[in-house]
């Protein structure tokens, strides 16, 4: 059965740019600036001093950003990791996609440029440029997705797998926790995100909870007195705290049907 795991942040929706169909996503806009923020404070800062300085021009989506290389304006994509689609021409929005993009913005507000860290290949199939992020303090942009769960490891395609062992470790850490993609079974599959897995997994999580509340109303006290005598006790009532049920009931026509009459105070 497909669960819903709710970690210390995650608790309702994102911001008002979810569509219709991700009334889902349980990330609040406060919780990625806190998410962030910390990040910022506690995130390993990784020698940059080899790697080289671009203008950064637009921060696209979660894996993607570009910037100013040679002269040209050029999409980087994050080597190693995949981050749910925010706008993608068949995907639409997937359920932590603005996340994983504001989370980025997070980490790079206020910086115009950011430090490229290149494997072997320069480039990928569609002649972007292929590179592993740094801010300025040297925090690796795709290490803090994966720790926080807006992001998996994916398309490790030879030779550029440098960092593949690392970003795994990261990877099962936040698994382990279930945080962010992770808090809800089966919506990380090996082809994407299954955003059908994941509304399937809220709903039922959500009609669990309302059937918990419907149980959590049946708060009318049937009691045997000590003559024999089925009473009911409704909250509000003299003696309702210090009755001691033998059965409860949602309403009084259930209670009575049982046998019970009403308490006379």
């Amino acid at each position: 059965m497909k669960k819903v795991f709710f970690a210390l942040f995650f608790s309702t929706l994102l911001l008002s740019a979810c569509t219709e169909e991700t009334d889902t996503n349980i990330m609040e806009s406060e919780d990625i600036q806190g998410i962030a923020a910390t990040a910022k404070e506690t995130a390993e800062k990784h020698d940059i001093s080899k790697f080289e300085e671009y203008d950064l021009q637009e921060i696209i989506d979660g894996d993607t950003i570009r910037i100013k290389y040679n002269g040209s304006s050029e999409k980087v994509r994050f080597l190693l990791i995949d981050t749910p689609e925010t706008n993608h021409e068949t995907l639409g929005e997937q359920p932590y996609g603005p996340e994983a993009k504001e989370f980025v913005k997070k980490l790079l507000e206020g910086q115009d440029t950011v430090y490229l860290e290149f494997d072997v290949s320069y480039r990928d199939k569609y002649k972007r440029l292929l590179a592993y992020i740094y801010t300025k303090d040297g925090i690796s942009i795709q290490e803090q997705l994966l720790k926080n769960g807006l992001a998996r490891v994916a398309y490790i395609y030879e030779p550029n797998t440098k960092h593949v062992d690392w970003f795994k470790s990261i990877q099962e850490t936040a698994q382990k926790s279930a945080v962010g993609i992770w808090s809800v079974e089966d919506y990380v599959t090996n082809r994407g995100y299954d955003k059908d897995a994941y509304n399937a997994a809220v709903k039922e999580n959500k009609e669990e909870s309302s059937t918990r509340n419907d149980e959590n109303s049946c708060v009318i006290k049937g009691n045997i007195n000590s003559k024999g005598n089925k009473v009911y006790h409704m909250p509000g009532q003299k003696d309702y705290k210090n009755t001691v049920a033998e059965e409860m009931f949602c309403t009084e026509k259930e209670a009575k049907e049982a046998g019970f009459i009403p308490a006379k105070q």
